[in-house]
């Protein structure tokens, strides 16, 4: 009797929280191609992305100013082609600076940030469960050592058509989303 009064109760709960299904969206080698940055900033307002990681190559001080503006948590990752001063993040307060490498943890998974994938071998040492990177501008996803490597492909669309990867961190990996396709 009990059950039957508090089971549409359970309707109102969102369970998805607590079952890590946090959503963020995941790019990298952006190269100031605005044009993308808005067509991304516009999907992750539409689709309700709750965070940001950025695996390098923003470029500009322009371009970073633009994405403090995303009002969203990003987790950020200096790249090797980078003109801005690190002195500059601290005016940027939606933007949390790693340097070169970083590690964060969210939903209980341990995530590691990078931008060439030189730094992958020495990520690897740390035993993180996921470890994002760019430079490649080559969308691809592998298992090393009980670790998925993702890279997200270029959001700039270099070389390689523009690409980002959305998570929802309740599935085991990020899905591949085509810029010019949305």
């Amino acid at each position: 009797m009990a059950l039957a009064y508090y089971l549409p109760l359970v309707s109102f709960i969102n369970f998805g929280k607590f079952l890590g299904s946090m959503k963020i969206a995941i790019f990298s080698d952006l190269h100031d191609n605005d044009a993308y940055l808005d067509i991304f900033i516009t999907y992750c307002r539409q689709h309700k992305i709750e965070k940001i990681l950025c695996c390098g190559d923003i470029t500009s001080k322009e371009t970073l100013q633009l994405l403090n503006k995303i009002e969203l948590p990003l987790y950020l990752i200096r790249g090797n082609a980078e003109m801005f001063e690190d002195s500059i993040f601290s005016s940027l307060k939606n933007i949390t600076y790693l340097g070169r490498t970083g590690e964060i943890i969210l939903e209980n998974k341990k995530i590691g940030l990078c931008h060439e994938p030189t730094f992958i071998n020495k990520m690897l040492e740390k035993k993180l469960d996921y470890i994002f990177y760019g430079h490649t501008h080559k969308p691809w996803i592998e298992k090393k050592a009980n670790t998925h490597l993702i890279n997200p492909g270029t959001l700039g669309g270099v070389f390689t058509p523009s690409t980002f990867a959305v998570w929802e961190m309740s599935k085991p990996l990020p899905e591949l989303i085509r810029s010019d396709l949305i």
